[in-house]
C-alpha cells in the first residue's frame, strides 16, 4: 500500500496496489463504481509522456540509491516495450486500474516483479498526471505552433498572388472601400501571429516540472527534482508543492488560446464561403475541398483560386 508520502511500503506488496482502496474494505469495488471512476477510456493518450516521467524518476531513484543500476534497466526496457505495444495497439488497457498511470505500471510490475513495484516510491498519481498533463500540452502546443505557421506560409502565398487584385472591402456585408485581395489575406496572417504568440506564452508558463510534488506536501524521500525536470525538458521546477499538484491553470489559458483561435479561424472560412457564393463569386475551391448539392449548379467566372 502507498504511504501518505506517497512511498510504496514494501516490494512484497505490489500486487496489492494496483487495487487501490481494497486495503481496508471487504468487497470489491462494484462495476458502477469502475465505471464512474476510470479515466483510462481518454487518459491512454498521456501514455509517451507517463512512460517518460516515469524512466526519468527511475533514474533519480538511481542515482538515490534506491535502485540497483541492474533494477534501473529492468524498468526501462520494460517501459520501453509497453510504450511499443500501446503505439501499436496491442496493449490492453484494463478498467479496473482506472488510469494510465496504474495500468502502465501494474503491467510492468507484472512482468518485471519487484523492481516494478518500487517505481512509485517517492511519487504520487497527483505528481504523476499533474507532469503527464504539462507534458501533453506542451507537446499540442508545439504542433499547433507548427500547423499555424504552415497556414499563415499559405496565406502569405495567396497574398504575394493576389496583391494587386482589387476587391471590395466590406462593412456588415456592405461595400466600403476597396481593398486588394492580398490585404485582406494579410489580416488572417496578423491574427494567426497572436496567437501563435499567445500559445507561446503560455507554454513558457505550463514548462514548469511538479514532479517530486508527491501527494500534497512531497516526500521524505529525496529525489533530484532538477534533474528529472531537465530531463524531460522542462525549464524549472515547481516551488510550492500545493500548488504544482492542484494547478491546472495551463490547461484552462491553452483552451482559452485554442478557442480564439478558432474564432479567427472560422472568420477565414466564412470569408471563403461568401467569396465563393454565387453572389459573390470572388473565388473558387478545387472539387478536392467542396462538397454538392443535389442540385447542378453552374460554375461561375471567378477572380481567385485559394486552394
Amino acid at each position: 500500500m502507498q504511504s501518505p508520502c506517497g512511498a510504496n511500503s514494501g516490494a512484497e506488496n505490489f500486487k496489492n496496489r494496483f487495487i487501490m482502496w481494497k486495503g481496508r474494505f471487504s468487497q470489491d469495488t462494484s462495476s458502477l463504481v469502475q465505471q464512474f471512476g476510470e479515466s483510462i477510456s481518454y487518459d491512454w493518450r498521456l501514455f509517451p509522456h507517463d512512460i517518460a516521467g516515469s524512466i526519468a524518476h527511475a533514474r533519480a531513484q538511481s542515482k538515490a540509491g534506491l535502485l540497483t543500476e541492474k533494477e534501473f534497466s529492468e524498468i526501462e526496457n520494460g517501459l520501453r516495450k509497453i510504450e511499443k505495444e500501446i503505439e501499436g495497439g496491442t496493449f490492453e488497457f484494463r478498467t479496473s486500474l482506472e488510469d494510465i498511470h496504474m495500468n502502465i505500471e501494474a503491467e510492468l510490475t507484472k512482468r518485471i516483479g519487484a523492481a516494478g513495484a518500487k517505481l512509485h516510491t517517492a511519487r504520487s498519481r497527483n505528481d504523476q498526471v499533474a507532469t503527464d498533463t504539462r507534458l501533453y500540452c506542451r507537446t499540442e502546443i508545439d504542433g499547433l505552433i507548427g500547423a499555424i505557421l504552415g497556414l499563415q506560409k499559405a496565406l502569405l502565398d495567396r497574398a504575394e498572388k493576389y496583391a494587386a487584385t482589387v476587391i471590395p472591402g466590406y462593412t456588415h456585408l456592405q461595400r466600403g472601400q476597396p481593398v486588394t485581395a492580398g490585404h485582406h489575406f494579410l489580416a488572417y496572417v496578423e491574427m494567426l501571429e497572436r496567437d501563435k504568440s499567445r500559445l507561446t506564452d503560455c507554454r513558457k508558463r505550463l514548462n514548469i516540472s511538479p514532479l517530486g510534488s508527491g501527494a500534497l506536501a512531497g516526500s521524505t524521500i529525496n529525489l533530484d527534482r532538477r534533474a528529472m525536470a531537465a530531463e524531460l525538458g522542462f525549464d524549472g521546477v515547481t516551488h510550492n508543492s500545493m500548488d504544482a499538484i492542484a494547478d491546472r491553470d495551463y490547461m484552462a489559458e491553452l483552451l482559452f488560446v485554442i478557442s480564439l483561435c478558432g474564432v479567427h479561424l472560422s472568420r477565414l472560412s466564412e470569408d471563403l464561403i461568401l467569396w465563393c457564393s454565387a453572389e459573390f463569386a470572388f473565388a473558387a475551391l478545387s472539387d478536392a475541398h467542396t462538397t454538392g448539392s443535389s442540385l447542378t449548379c453552374r460554375r461561375k467566372k471567378t477572380l481567385m483560386s485559394v486552394n
